[in-house]
């Protein structure tokens, strides 16, 4: 079984290394083009590339692979590499690119993409993200084979995780990026012997996970504690909660909601102790455990506080 792969983050790098760890032979890797980063901002490898070159594996990095798109050059090259790699699958996890009918059509078996949700539920570029958002009880992994549109192929294999109720989009991503690696291997040993069972997805349950946006941190304090709550899981490590205090702005990054009879309006605080301040929301109250002044560190509630006390009768917004 000779097996393209296209990916680019962490979690498309743990699959390769499953694969590599399975003895599935790769002979070639499409990841996204090196972007600058650090606080120098100088061009970084993808984890996914740094992960093929360690293995000698040969990388190429089009900005796209339509050829009759932006950049032909770049998508002619990577047909090339892809007919002489001779692949019989092609694995796609978060590679970040859409792949053109022709691309669909070049493996003898197709391309199978990792989906961090189950499917039909939560197609889209943030799958992790807004189950947690959603309350949603699990989410999992499915293997499908690719179609021309978002998400909306085959699904070959399923596994379901239970999401806690202490999960952040960190570490419920960590979760999945180690289930997908296990589950693309056993479709690909299953591929190789034609023991695949295809379900076509069924049209009820259909939902979709925009992109996560930087606007989205804003507290919206009229939500009730526990949608808030939800939200700052769902955003760690990105984009966080952003509250405003007076003239500064706090980022807020782990709370737990509280019941409460206050008929305070929402944004006040009212209270301090040693555990957190309590905010007011729209309904109940959320207890702040973790905060970040510009420019600082995320600290517990206790250190942030010896820094800046907060009192009762002051309001975020």
């Amino acid at each position: 079984m000779r097996a393209v792969f296209a990916g680019t983050p962490e979690f498309a790098a743990e699959a390769l290394a499953a694969m590599l760890a399975a003895g599935i032979e790769v002979p070639l890797v499409l990841s996204q083009p090196d972007r600058p980063a650090g606080r120098g901002m100088k061009l970084q490898a993808s984890p996914v590339k740094q992960l093929a070159l360690q293995h000698g594996i040969q990388v190429a990095q089009p900005r796209s692979l339509r050829l009759d798109g932006k950049y032909p050059d770049e998508a002619a090259a990577a047909r090339e590499a892809l007919l002489a790699a001779h692949a019989d699958v092609m694995v796609v996890a978060a590679y970040g690119l859409i792949l053109p009918q022709w691309v669909l059509d070049l493996p003898r078996l197709g391309c199978l993409n990792i989906h961090a949700s189950l499917l039909p539920r939560w197609r889209g570029a943030a799958p992790i993200h807004r189950a947690i958002e959603a309350g949603d009880a699990e989410t999992g992994i499915t293997i499908m084979q690719m179609d021309a549109g978002l998400d909306t192929g085959d699904m070959l294999l399923i596994e379901r995780l239970p999401i806690a109720a202490t999960d952040t989009t960190a570490s419920l991503h960590d979760k999945l990026a180690t289930l997908g690696g296990r589950l693309i291997v056993e479709a690909l040993e299953l591929a190789a012997c034609g023991g695949f069972h295809p379900q076509v997805q069924p049209e009820e349950g259909v939902c979709y996970a925009h992109k996560i946006e930087k606007a989205e941190s804003a507290i919206d304090w009229s939500q009730s504690a526990e949608q808030i709550a939800r939200r700052l899981r769902a955003f760690d490590p990105f984009p966080g909660g952003a509250a405003q205090l007076g003239e500064e702005t706090l980022k807020i990054w782990r709370a737990e909601a509280v019941p409460t009879t206050s008929d305070a309006a929402p944004g006040t605080v009212l209270g301090v102790d040693a555990s957190g301040p309590l905010i007011a929301c729209g309904s109940g109250a959320l207890r702040l455990l973790e905060l970040q002044r510009a420019g600082g560190k995320r600290l517990p509630a206790s250190a942030f506080l010896q820094a800046r006390p907060l009192q009762a009768g002051e309001r975020l917004r």
